[in-house]
């Protein structure tokens, strides 16, 4: 994929993600520039009504992607995992959503210990299979389409962006 090409995949990707929670009634922000790792801001308000902000940090994973990587996203810098600071990640291809907190993710993902890399993470959520239908992480199936955890009205079994 060309660089137009994945900047534009990835701002599609930012959009798609972004309208899914509004259909499930998250109050999204959008921020004008992505320096702290925050592509949107999404409000909700706890039981007494007072609001609670969380931090959204979209990755997506595109059909023109090769196969073998469509559910897995490598050397992924994330700064400062912290509390209401999630990572939404969206594979095209299997149409699938993981709304995953980033202090969860950073204890369950693979680190790169040296190298370029040295410090980012690594996780696969899915794997392709030739003829049969993706065979999905356990690690990280409680992720698979909560958006509940941003406040958002409970998702579809199946956790797929309808």
């Amino acid at each position: 994929m060309k660089v137009e090409d994945t900047q534009t995949f990835g701002k599609r990707q930012e959009f798609m993600a972004i309208a899914t929670m509004m259909a499930r009634g998250c109050d999204v922000y959008l921020t004008l520039v992505d320096n702290q790792q925050i592509d949107c801001i999404v409000r909700h308000e706890d039981a007494q009504g007072a609001p609670m902000y969380y931090d959204v940090q979209i990755k997506g994973r595109s059909r023109q992607a090769q196969q073998a990587s469509w559910g897995s996203w490598p050397n992924i810098r994330l700064v400062k995992p912290r509390a209401r600071f999630f990572v939404v990640f969206y594979s095209e291809p299997f149409d699938q959503y993981w709304v995953i907190p980033s202090l969860e993710f950073v204890a369950l993902a693979s680190r790169t210990k040296t190298g370029r890399y040295a410090g980012h993470y690594s996780v696969t959520l899915a794997q392709h299979q030739e003829d049969a239908p993706p065979k999905y992480n356990s690690k990280f199936e409680k992720y698979r389409g909560a958006f509940h955890r941003l406040g958002a009205s409970p998702a579809d079994p199946s956790g797929a962006h309808r």
